[in-house]
C-alpha cells in the first residue's frame, strides 16, 4: 500500500517561528507533522511555508498529489489583511478548489473560513488561554464524525484572541462555548471539504506551558497572574504533569481531566480526520 502524503501548512511568519522554537525547541509545523505521523506512522509529510516572502506554493494540481492538508495555528491575525496572511487565504482556495480532505487548528479553521466567504474578528470576550472549557457540541456536531468519541461536552488545549464572526455560506458548526461561538465546523467551498477546531487538539500540555512562557509579562497584564511568580508555578506544574500524567492531585488542582491527560482523546479531531476523511479520499483515488 502506497503510504499517506500529507502536507502540513505552517502558519507563522519566519518570527512567530523563531520565538515558538526558543521556548518550545520544534516549531508548529514540525510538532503537527510529528502528531500526523504519530496516527500514520506510514505516512509521508511535508511542509510548506506560506508566510515567508517569495513561498513557491503548491496549485490545486500540486495540492492534488497530497492526500490531506492540514493548517496549524498562528500568531497572525486574519483581520489585519497582512500579505502574510492573506497568502494563506488564497492557498486554502487552491486545497478546497483541490477537493484534498482538509483540517486546521485554531488559525487553520479561521484560515478557512474567510477562504470561503467568512469573517475573523477580536473576540470581544477576550482571550482563551490554556484549557478551552465547556466546549459542547452541537445537535448537528454531536452525530459528526470529526467528533466520533468525544462526549457533548469537554475541555481542550487552546490559545486565541481572535475567533470566526461571520459565517461563510456553507458552514455547520459542530461546537461551541461561553468564549466563542464557533469552536468546531465543516465548511464546504469549491467541491471541497473542510474539518476544523478552534482548540489545539495537537498541543500537549508541555506545549500549553510552553505558550505561556513565552506571553510571559503580557498575561499578567492582562489579569490571567496575579504575578510573574504565579505564572511560573502554573507553567511548572502544566510541565509536571506532562512529565507524569498520574498526579491526581496535581491534575485536580490544574482543572484537567482525560479529555486532555489521555492522548487518544485529545487527539480525537485529527486521528477522525485521517480514518473519516484522508484514508477514504486516498482510496477513492485509487492510491491505495
Amino acid at each position: 500500500m502506497a503510504p499517506l502524503r500529507l502536507l502540513v501548512v505552517e502558519g507563522n511568519n519566519a518570527e512567530g517561528r523563531a520565538r515558538h522554537l526558543a521556548v518550545s525547541g520544534i516549531t508548529p509545523s514540525e510538532a503537527y507533522a510529528g502528531v500526523l505521523k504519530d496516527l500514520a506512522a506510514e505516512a509521508v509529510v511535508d511542509i510548506c511555508f506560506p508566510a515567508d516572502p517569495g513561498a513557491n506554493l503548491p496549485d490545486s494540481a500540486g495540492i492534488a498529489r497530497y492526500d490531506g492538508v492540514a493548517i496549524t495555528g498562528s500568531a497572525l491575525n486574519l483581520w489585519k489583511a497582512e500579505p502574510e496572511a492573506m497568502a494563506q487565504v488564497e492557498l486554502a482556495r487552491a486545497v478546497f478548489a483541490a477537493g484534498v480532505p482538509f483540517f486546521g487548528s485554531c488559525w487553520g479553521l479561521q484560515v478557512a473560513a474567510v477562504a470561503a466567504g467568512g469573517s475573523v474578528r477580536l473576540n470581544p470576550n477576550g482571550r482563551e488561554l490554556g484549557i478551552g472549557r465547556k466546549i459542547t457540541l452541537t445537535e448537528f456536531g454531536r452525530g459528526h464524525p470529526m467528533h466520533r468519541g468525544r462526549p457533548w461536552a469537554f475541555d481542550a488545549p487552546t490559545v486565541h484572541m481572535d475567533e470566526v464572526a461571520g459565517l461563510p455560506g456553507d458552514i455547520a458548526v459542530t461546537a461551541t462555548n461561553a468564549v466563542s461561538q464557533v469552536q468546531a465546523a465543516e465548511i464546504h467551498y469549491r467541491g471541497g471539504t473542510f474539518w476544523g477546531v478552534q482548540y489545539h487538539p495537537e498541543y500537549t500540555l508541555a506545549d500549553v506551558a510552553a505558550t505561556l512562557a513565552r506571553y510571559n509579562g503580557r498575561l499578567v497584564e492582562e489579569g490571567f497572574y496575579a504575578s510573574a511568580e504565579q505564572l511560573r508555578a502554573h507553567v511548572e506544574g502544566l510541565e509536571s504533569l506532562h512529565r507524569d500524567p498520574a498526579q491526581p492531585g496535581l491534575a485536580w488542582r490544574l482543572g484537567i481531566d482525560r479529555d486532555i491527560l489521555d492522548p487518544a482523546q485529545r487527539l480525537t479531531e485529527i486521528a477522525n480526520w485521517i480514518d473519516a476523511q484522508v484514508r477514504p479520499a486516498r482510496s477513492a483515488r485509487g492510491r491505495a
